[in-house]
């Protein structure tokens, strides 16, 4: 179920990316299509979650918050 989220957000990251100039439309239909970026874009998705969940866990730790 990640994977197909991640995906349609490529998707819609793209097509705003080609609407404002900044890629091209082959640029875009790769982003949008290419299973092996959507891999690592829901790799690096899930690396900020577990990362933020640990920097949360250490921030409650040193302010008290974890009582």
């Amino acid at each position: 179920m990640t994977s197909v989220i991640i995906r349609i957000a490529l998707r819609y990251l793209a097509a705003a990316l080609v609407a404002k100039g900044a890629l091209s439309p082959d640029i875009g239909g790769l982003i949008s299509g290419d299973p092996d970026i959507s891999m690592i874009v829901e790799i690096a998705v899930g690396a900020v979650i577990g990362l933020s969940a640990e920097a949360w866990y250490y921030l409650a730790n040193r302010f008290g918050w974890a009582r």
